[in-house]
């Protein structure tokens, strides 16, 4: 597998550190969708700008795209993804993983994120997770099992808590052909 997609359930569900790991062992390239939405100062891509930035990304041959955004762009990445791996962990955990974040990376741009935009937190942001994160859980098997119906050779890998996902890097392949053998 060549074009991964790494999605979450919610901010703070690990997509990042996920994708730059996944990176490092496979030598594909990662792009993180945040770094290319937001521009200094927090100012939003247009909704065309974002679309073209992210078909120029999935028309190449191998990468990895971190990151949901299902408004915008989500089916051009689908059909040209041949995996996904979705991270599945609690709301407690998403929640105390933004607080870490948050303190880590305080008054400072965090390395998946555009620049200029340094970390914060705020109550709309924190609202959003909190309104959105169960309704997202529900909604992403539909979206998983669409995908593998496109081809049933994509492969989709839902790795739920902290436990599956550090299992998965356990059996995770090394070398510099993991790319091609991939996952596990």
């Amino acid at each position: 597998m060549q074009r991964i997609l790494v999605m979450g359930v919610s901010s703070g569900a690990g997509k990042s550190t996920f994708a730059r790991r996944l990176s490092l062992r496979t030598g594909l390239p990662v792009y993180h969708l945040d770094a290319i939405f937001w521009q200094p100062g927090w100012v939003e891509l247009s909704r065309d700008e974002f679309y073209q930035r992210q078909a120029a990304i999935a028309a190449q041959d191998a990468w990895i795209i971190e990151g949901n955004y299902t408004s915008v762009g989500y089916e051009m990445r689908l059909a040209r993804a041949d995996a996904i791996i979705y991270l599945e962990v609690s709301l407690v955990r998403c929640l105390y993983r933004i607080y870490k974040r948050r303190i880590q990376y305080r008054n400072t741009t965090r390395p998946d994120m555009g620049p200029g935009c340094p970390e914060k937190v705020d109550w709309a942001f924190l609202r959003f997770i909190l309104t959105t994160y169960h309704r997202r859980r529900k909604e992403i098997a539909a979206r998983l099992a669409a995908f593998q119906s496109i081809n049933p050779a994509n492969q989709v890998i839902w790795l739920r808590g902290s436990r599956q996902i550090e299992s998965f890097w356990e059996n995770f392949p090394a070398g510099e052909d993991a790319g091609d053998s991939m996952l596990p």
